[in-house]
């Protein structure tokens, strides 16, 4: 891969220059970099990563919500360079992921004069935007400087620690990071339903990371999670509580600490969603067996997930569940009824990863 290190000032080095990032939210990082790329390239492709995935401290705001933060602060004539789409995560097939970076940029990229077009990738000279720059050796990489001080992780603990610290933040602080019209974007954020629940969820997790403070080191969960397939539907639980109240999620829990792990996830279906499978059935239609280990795929920290796939017999009844009282709504789910945005965590992935589902073909 070759590299360009400082940009030069000519017009339209490039037909088309791609930044991808998740924009969690857009800060003046991220505008450098896009400013950068309207001096170079004639387009600017910029993919929004995490896209259609369900609202979480991790991710507060939707693709669309971001597209108009990111367009807001452009005058006309840059906007109309700028291609801004979604990009669903693919955690851990990169293959997929490439793939689907590869397939969008393609159909848009607009060569001149019926050539091939010249296309470069640009990011920051750090963080995650370097590891994007190493996948894609077909196209020339663009590396900006890294504009310091600016995290987003930071930003959004200051806006969801409080009603207060959000005011405070937005207020005072917020125009070293943000600009203007983003400013105004996430005050009237502050009104919606959503943001009332990110608060919560941020005490939630306050509250919970709290209990491990004086741990000698950063605790690591183990937990197990249940892929149950049947005719074309998937067992899946319905959460009544934050985090993640409303989503579907894949049943399991933690592991007892003298269990084995295939025993704690027949336990959590045997007692927690009383499915009425015997359990040498569950057993023998077992297909198989993952752990699940993105860095940031749980709320709670560094949380390991081992999945157990089991791909019951067809039948034209699908097993009973017994509601537990107090607990969450178990229902079998329509395959064709999956959607990111309404799944807890990683959990879409998972089960992406073991039915071989087809990446998301939006754009």
């Amino acid at each position: 891969m070759s590299s360009v290190e400082e940009p030069t000032g000519a017009d339209s080095d490039f037909d088309c220059l791609v930044f991808i990032g998740r924009f969690q939210p857009p800060h003046l990082g991220h505008l450098a970099v896009i400013r950068a790329a309207l001096k170079r390239a004639r387009q600017v492709i910029v993919l929004v990563g995490s896209a259609w995935q369900a609202r979480s401290l991790r991710n507060p705001w939707r693709f669309d919500e971001r597209r108009s933060m990111v367009r807001s602060a452009f005058d006309d004539d840059d906007n109309a360079r700028l291609e801004i789409v979604p990009l669903l995560d693919a955690l851990y097939n990169d293959d997929v992921w490439v793939h689907d970076v590869q397939r969008k940029v393609r159909d848009l990229a607009h060569p001149e004069h019926a050539r091939l077009p010249r296309i470069g990738l640009i990011g920051a000279s750090r963080g995650q935007s370097s590891y994007f720059l190493s996948l894609f050796p077909q196209w020339e990489s663009v590396s900006v400087p890294l504009v310091e001080a600016i995290s987003a992780s930071q930003i959004r603990q200051r806006l969801f620690r409080s009603d207060a610290s959000a005011i405070e933040y937005l207020s005072t602080n917020a125009s070293h990071d943000l600009p203007p019209p983003v400013v105004a974007c996430l005050r009237d954020f502050m009104n919606d339903l959503p943001f009332r629940q990110l608060v919560e969820e941020q005490q939630l997790l306050d509250q919970y990371q709290s209990a491990w403070a004086q741990a000698p080191y950063p605790p690591i969960f183990v937990t197990v999670c249940a892929v149950v397939v049947q005719s074309g539907h998937v067992l899946l639980v319905k959460r009544t509580s934050a985090p993640g109240k409303g989503l579907y999620a894949l049943p399991g829990g933690f592991i007892n600490s003298q269990e084995r792990l295939m025993d704690a996830c027949l336990r959590e279906l045997r007692e927690r969603i009383r499915l009425k499978v015997p359990e040498p059935v569950l057993k023998g239609s077992l297909r198989g067996q993952r752990l699940f280990d993105e860095p940031h795929r749980s709320w709670r920290g560094r949380t390991l997930a081992e999945a157990f796939y089991f791909a019951l017999r067809p039948d034209q009844q699908l097993p009973k569940l017994k509601p537990v009282k107090g607990g969450d709504h178990a229902r079998w789910v329509p395959l064709a009824e999956l959607e990111p945005e309404s799944l807890f965590e990683d959990h879409f992935f998972i089960i992406q990863n073991f039915l071989g589902l087809p990446a998301d073909q939006r754009s």
